[in-house]
């Protein structure tokens, strides 16, 4: 069978590394920002570079969407749309409301464009690995179209229902993340109160029945051993930002995420916003927290 062509909208870290994983799985991608994409990138990621999204959407049979946050995912859709490609499957990947593409749905629907949320649980290193989690909403014939691309990039693939679940069971994943780091740091700052020391202490928590692999594959960071991003911390407030915005709009209780937003705002207000966000609980062992 031939595979169909990859168009991906936004080459940030994520998007840079799901168009080198497809490429080197024999894939043909092409790659578009709203800022342009410089020849040199979409050279060394394997992939080419669409001069416009006019350009992406002819040279695309399946178009991925890996964007900042809603509004970005609002503004392409909207651009997709005035384009009408009939026939082209669009696949967000953003962490997103689930309200973002059902707000699409009628209109690019119309134009023959059909769309699934496909949001993404992991970091680059995972997506250059196939091992992200992959939650998809939309139509059964349209998962199956895009299974062997999702293949390529997941090793835990679910299909959590209609367009927009995806989104859902992504932020409730998210929140248990969330929580998890909020805990850890409230634990480690009890423990030092009560005099433990610091290797003692993460002893005892990695090797916890409530250790995670999360947790343990950001014990470099916390232990101040290495200063590499998987995933800033402000990129976690802006997926708390969304996490909220949902509660409330169905009326659920967030105390723990309330919580966890004050704890990563003020590592941001400590200056490591774009430090990784297993920076939280280094503070919290640093007395800074």
């Amino acid at each position: 069978m031939t595979k169909e062509r990859i168009g991906i909208i936004g080459l940030g870290r994520m998007g840079s590394a799901m168009a080198e994983r497809l490429a080197k799985q024999g894939f043909a991608v092409m790659g578009w920002t709203r800022r342009g994409l410089p020849a040199d990138k979409a050279a060394t990621l394997g992939i080419g570079a669409s001069a416009d999204l006019a350009a992406l959407l002819a040279a695309s049979d399946i178009v991925i969407l890996a964007l900042l946050d809603d509004a970005a995912v609002h503004a392409v859709l909207d651009e997709i749309a005035a384009f009408g490609p009939a026939g082209r499957l669009v696949v967000d990947t953003s962490t997103v409301s689930p309200q973002t593409l059902r707000a699409h749905e009628a209109q690019l629907g119309k134009a023959g464009v059909t769309l699934l949320d496909a949001p993404v649980s992991g970091g680059p290193e995972m997506l250059l690995a196939g091992t992200v989690g992959l939650y998809i909403g939309g139509a059964e014939k349209d998962f199956q179209r895009f299974l062997p691309i999702a293949g390529v990039l997941s090793n835990r693939i679910h299909h959590v229902g209609k367009l927009g679940d995806g989104a859902s069971a992504k932020l409730v994943n998210n929140m248990m993340l969330m929580g998890l780091w909020q805990v850890m740091k409230e634990a480690i700052e009890l423990g030092s109160k009560a005099g433990l020391g610091r290797d003692k202490m993460i002893e005892i928590l990695s090797g916890s029945p409530a250790a995670s692999p999360a947790m343990r594959s950001r014990l470099p960071v916390v232990l101040g051993e290495t200063e590499a991003v998987g995933f800033p911390v402000s990129g976690v407030l802006k997926d708390m930002g969304v996490v909220l915005d949902l509660a409330g709009h169905l009326g659920v209780a967030t105390p723990t995420i309330e919580a966890a937003r004050a704890s990563f705002r003020n590592a941001a207000t400590l200056g490591y916003g774009e430090a990784d966000l297993g920076t939280v609980v280094r503070l919290a062992l640093e007395g800074k927290g």
